[in-house]
């Protein structure tokens, strides 16, 4: 009976049954056999059967330099932290919406806290955007929640935010400044306003930002994700967002065994969409292509600086 209900490869280890446990039940009562859901479980878990769910584990489109582009930023990364430069990874975590609403997971309570049956957007006090910078070399999180929109000058004002931080960690050297990023959003290879953003900031601190951006469908690798955004979500679950500083003060109280602290800030201001760079503005760019995989990974230098990579 549970091999007429068992589905997936027959050659293979992926198989699941497609009846819950009571419904197996019910049909074995239909032929004469009485069995409880608990019997019926111990058989299937004997017989190599539990609960699964999906995993992401099949890419649908695949970049042909992609293998390529994982062994270079590997390689760069232990360069610059071998010569004592910053090296970040940053993104932008889901925008949240402030107020009396759901927050997915569970939290250990009482009682569960009411929150509205609905989440509509015109009832939320504000939508934030939380822009994540993640130190590598010391296990350090930072956390910028704006209100206005995730766009190139918020995400560099950001960096630029902890780049001038008198509390972070410092670095041996901090002439040069790797940030590792995805392929889309803000912070995306496509954008010129990001490459804009970034010459104003290596003018500006006189340091030469060395960009490497991940793969396209390949941004669960960036290191933010799994240090540092997976633990903020874990650390929240369950808690209504009511307000930005409730938001804040949980991402600060994020950390693990391993050693991680998180700091957190409201960074205000209007950041305006659609900001077109023109054709002579990406001129002024000091910009390096590197030879491999030049799309996605490139150098800002200060313009003032006549140093060019070989």
């Amino acid at each position: 009976m549970v091999e007429n209900e068992t589905a997936g490869d027959p050659c293979g280890p992926q198989k699941w049954v497609r009846q819950s446990l009571r419904r197996l039940k019910a049909t074995l009562a239909e032929v004469g056999m009485l069995m409880s859901h608990v019997s019926i479980r111990r058989w299937l878990k004997q017989h190599k059967y539990s609960l699964k769910a999906n995993r992401k584990s099949v890419a649908s489109t695949q970049h042909p330099q992609r293998d390529q582009q994982f062994r270079y930023i590997r390689r760069i990364k232990a360069r610059f932290i071998r010569a004592g430069h910053p090296v970040i990874s940053v993104d932008t975590k889901k925008k949240e919406l402030i107020g009396n609403f759901k927050n997915a997971g569970q939290s250990w309570c009482h009682a569960p806290e009411p929150v509205n049956d609905h989440d509509f957007p015109h009832h939320a006090k504000a939508k934030t955007v939380p822009y994540g910078i993640y130190d590598v070399v010391h296990n350090q999180g930072y956390v910028y929640v704006g209100t206005s929109s995730d766009t190139p000058d918020f995400a560099v004002a950001a960096i630029e935010r902890w780049y001038r931080r008198a509390d972070r960690p410092q670095f041996a050297d901090e002439s040069k400044l790797l940030i590792l990023c995805d392929a889309g959003g803000s912070n995306g290879y496509r954008l010129r306003n990001w490459k804009f953003q970034l010459q104003r900031f290596a003018d500006d601190y006189e340091v030469e930002v060395m960009v490497c951006h991940y793969p396209t469908g390949a941004s669960k690798w960036n290191p933010i994700e799994h240090r540092l955004f997976s633990m903020i979500s874990s650390n929240w679950a369950g808690k209504p967002l009511r307000s930005i500083n409730a938001m804040t003060a949980l991402i600060r109280g994020t950390s693990t065994d391993t050693g991680l602290n998180v700091k957190a800030t409201q960074l205000k201001g209007h950041f305006p969409t659609k900001v077109k760079v023109s054709d002579q503005q990406m001129a002024t760019i000091n910009l390096t292509h590197r030879k491999i995989c030049p799309q996605w990974n490139y150098m800002v230098h200060p313009r003032t600086s006549e140093w060019q990579i070989a």
